[in-house]
């Protein structure tokens, strides 16, 4: 037992519980998120190290042994997950302090985001079905107050449609697993492989399950065509939640699929993974088809987002280790460069006053780091060699050429065109050219302060690009227990 396992998530949640007693102390609020997202991030790195020298980390709450307690376990694709979460957040919270407004951050704002912190490390590292459903509920809880803090109108109207889908998909969550303990008679995940492995003739009940666990973390992680929700609940918030919301909570969706699809349904994957396969594709088709045809840079982004959650599926869905490591690989990148754009395109608007691409350009005469910066972060998105989309994307297509599924493999090579086509429009028709409208006034929007954290996001993804081959032992490390389960099994179970 490792006690390390549980900090990721122990930490936010003190700070969370900490900062709610100084309220109205928004500057000791700041500093306290700061540092205690600062300690987190340390803390997943340790954790990182740990399992890849002394492999899959657990932690027995109560020291009730699995599979009777609630179990925590941190294998490497948990804990590169938890890092990215971690670093994620940190970049977040700095970027807030110039943004959010002091209005926000005087109604448990920072409170908050550490609570959203504690849903998503908790659902990356829960070792239980049912403690998934938990900590996707503290998430989910922390988003809707993140969602409608400001009170706008159209907070209020797309948290209204939030709340409604995600009620929805948790009361089918509960109902997933209840049928599914009515089975196996267990919670504890690898207690669960083991019991369905057990199973000789698989009953139809078990596809019907692996369909309702697809239907809910598939309206989680916004795959067609459960994805209706996103684009409108996304674009409403400020651009740090929506930092947040884009790059942590669809890929929760993301990572509950691949974890239950690798350890719960596996051994019969005709129907399950073919359907897995089509969603991907047609995911990657709406995705691509919407961030081309709008002109207002957040909802290119947004867009972009269904994308690459097609892309990532896909790899899943064919399910090699090739294709699983390409995933694995993708997954990683599209957070980090997702929450860095989000941070850039907040930039442009704070000094633009508006997200309509149409009405404004020639940023990059008065703004010429902002635009190389996002010229980086866009190349990196559509995957150009050798920034940091490159090499999951290629290895999910290779995977995918390897099985012999050609179609999806060129859909996915053909439109990688098409997503540096709409980041390249935002850069084209937004930084280039001559400027003729006066920007609002350097000083007044602290420019050069709301950059560094972007920078520093972008700076991470450069290095993931080009320091894929030190990369690689971790990602291949991940996707070991992905493919092979028994590691998962032995590891919590001790046998």
């Amino acid at each position: 037992m490792n006690n390390l396992v549980v900090l990721p998530i122990f930490v936010p949640l003190l700070t969370a519980v900490i900062l709610m007693f100084f309220s109205k102390n928004v500057s000791l609020q700041r500093w306290v998120s700061v540092g205690a997202s600062l300690l987190t991030v340390i803390v997943a790195v340790l954790l990182v190290r740990t399992v890849s020298i002394d492999g899959i980390q657990t932690l027995d709450i109560g020291s009730w042994p699995a599979p009777f307690g609630i179990t925590l376990v941190s294998d490497m694709l948990s804990a590169l997950l938890v890092l990215t979460t971690s670093v994620i957040g940190f970049a977040v919270i700095l970027y807030s302090i110039y943004s959010i407004g002091i209005e926000r951050e005087r109604h448990f704002y920072y409170p908050i985001v550490q609570f959203l912190l504690v849903g998503v490390n908790g659902a990356f590292t829960t070792g239980d079905i049912f403690n998934l459903f938990v900590f996707f509920e503290v998430m989910l809880m922390a988003s809707y107050v993140l969602l409608v803090l400001g009170g706008t109108k159209i907070q209020l109207r797309e948290t209204i449609k939030y709340l409604t889908v995600n009620v929805i998909s948790s009361s089918l969550f509960v109902i997933a697993i209840a049928y599914l303990y009515s089975i196996v008679g267990t919670l504890n995940m690898a207690h669960i492989s083991q019991r369905i492995a057990e199973i000789e003739n698989m009953p139809g009940i078990l596809t019907v399950i692996a369909i309702l666990f697809l239907i809910v973390f598939g309206l989680k992680g916004a795959i067609f065509p459960l994805y209706f929700w996103m684009p409108g609940s996304y674009y409403a918030p400020p651009i740090p939640v929506m930092a947040l919301l884009g790059a942590l909570l669809t890929k929760v969706g993301i990572y509950s699929i691949a974890r239950t699809y690798s350890l719960f349904f596996y051994h019969d994957q005709s129907y399950t993974h073919e359907l897995l396969l089509v969603l991907a594709v047609v995911t990657v088709l709406i995705g691509v088809v919407g961030s081309i045809a709008y002109w207002d840079v957040k909802k290119i982004i947004i867009y972009n987002i269904i994308t690459a959650i097609g892309v990532i599926l896909y790899g899943i869905s064919i399910a090699t280790t090739t294709s699983m490591t390409g995933s694995v690989y993708y997954l990683l990148h599209d957070m980090i460069i997702k929450a860095a754009l989000f941070l850039l395109i907040g930039i442009i608007i704070k000094i633009t006053g508006t997200s309509n691409l149409k009405k404004f350009h020639g940023l990059i005469n008065d703004y010429p780091v902002l635009t190389w910066v996002y010229f980086i972060a866009a190349i990196s998105l559509a995957g150009i060699p050798p920034f940091s989309g490159f090499v999951g994307k290629w290895l999910v297509i290779q995977g995918g050429m390897g099985s012999g599924e050609f179609l999806g493999s060129v859909i996915i090579l053909i439109t990688s065109l098409l997503v540096l086509y709409s980041v390249m429009k935002i850069f084209i028709h937004g930084f280039w050219g001559e400027k003729d409208q006066q920007f609002a006034d350097k000083e007044s929007v602290s420019y050069k302060k709301l950059l560094v954290p972007a920078i520093i996001l972008v700076a991470i993804s450069v290095l993931y690009g080009f320091g894929s081959e030190f990369v690689y032992p971790y990602v291949s490390q991940a996707v070991e227990t992905l493919m092979n389960p028994e590691i998962y099994i032995e590891a919590v179970l001790k046998e």
